[in-house]
């Protein structure tokens, strides 16, 4: 399959007020996990927390509170009354189809992303929803599977590398969108190496199970491009905002993102066109291997007309005919069809048909 199926997705039922708080994701079935991390330059503190969760703030340090598994909507509901989120960004979190948008509120900035990963033994796209609300000293990230995407990141904060301790949310927030993007770039690098693997399995034999995943690609990039453009288009807002809580330093680094966003969603397109050509050399080579067999048939069908025009004169039921009562009348004749055969064959390697 091209993407993981989404199963037991939940529908918003019409005619709810705005603001209803509706998971429409998988599960229910996956407790949430709460990691919470509180930092600056010189302090860092992260926990775990399954059960029980008291927000809190720490005077002086930027609070990262990472939800995994949407399935508790009251959690979530307590959440956003602590920071202060919107209902309506609340909504947006918990229905996990939205596009990729930027959005902002009086207290902060809310994004919407999509994080894939590929797997490459099923050769599919699987996907989720991440959803990141900041403000002046917290950041909220909404990550709608059970499974860590932002692992990498809190290494980075653990170890102190660069300048993510010492900056803002803001700063964090382009790092969960980076992290993001780079999953894009190894997804296109999976399905390079995949069209290369392909391309060269058509070229020495094309079968049914390469036209399925040639159109399996296509649905993959095409899953990606729709990923990838409003992104694009949300990173680039988020560059160009004047918010209180964007720095002007953060934005450099914005820009660049929107940068990466704009080769991915240019590779996407590329890879698209390839996927066009490996449909049409696919169409090629089996009409090819079609044209050798009719070339063959062809070939065998030529040599036999002598023969069997032969055959079909010596078998007129005619009292007289030249070498009837002959005693070596039949092994000449097949001898001699046998040579005429022969000279056949060796015109046709002359001419190279064979």
């Amino acid at each position: 399959m091209p993407l993981k199926k989404r199963k037991n997705l939940k529908k918003k039922k019409p005619g709810l007020p705005p603001g209803q708080l509706i998971f429409t994701g998988r599960g229910g079935q996956e407790r949430p996990i709460l990691h919470l991390i509180h930092y600056n330059a010189e302090h860092f503190s992260e926990k775990t927390i399954t059960d029980n969760y008291a927000p809190h703030k720490v005077d002086g340090q930027v609070t990262w509170l990472d939800l995994r598994s949407l399935s508790d909507e009251t959690l979530v509901e307590s959440i956003g009354k602590f920071y202060k989120i919107h209902p309506l960004v609340l909504e947006d979190v918990l229905n996990v189809q939205q596009r990729p948008k930027f959005e902002e509120y009086d207290n902060g900035i809310f994004i919407v992303a999509r994080a894939l990963t590929y797997n490459t033994e099923a050769l599919s796209l699987e996907t989720e929803q991440i959803a990141i609300f900041f403000g002046k000293d917290f950041i909220v990230s909404f990550q709608e599977n059970i499974d860590d995407t932002f692992e990498p990141v809190r290494e980075r904060l653990r170890a102190g590398r660069g300048r993510i301790r010492s900056s803002g949310p803001d700063y964090l927030a382009y790092a969960l969108l980076d992290k993001i993007l780079d999953d894009y770039f190894h997804i296109l690098d999976s399905i390079e190496t995949e069209m290369e693997q392909l391309e060269d399995a058509i070229t020495e034999n094309p079968d049914d199970g390469h036209k399925s995943r040639i159109h399996d690609l296509k649905f993959q990039l095409l899953y990606l491009r729709k990923s990838v453009v409003p992104l694009r288009e949300a990173i680039n807002s988020f560059a160009r905002s004047d918010a209180e809580y964007v720095s002007p330093e953060t934005g450099i680094f914005l820009r660049d993102l929107y940068d990466h966003a704009i080769r991915i969603a240019d590779l996407v397109d590329t890879f698209r066109d390839i996927t066009t050509g490996l449909q049409e050399l696919y169409l090629s080579e089996l009409s090819l291997r079609m044209n050798k067999v009719m070339q063959l048939l062809t070939i065998i069908t030529t040599i036999f007309v002598p023969l069997t025009f032969i055959v079909g004169i010596y078998g007129m039921n005619f009292r007289y005919m030249p070498e009837l009562e002959w005693k070596y009348g039949y092994p000449a004749v097949m001898l001699f069809m046998l040579v005429l055969a022969l000279l056949l064959l060796l015109y046709f390697r002359r001419k190279k048909w064979l």
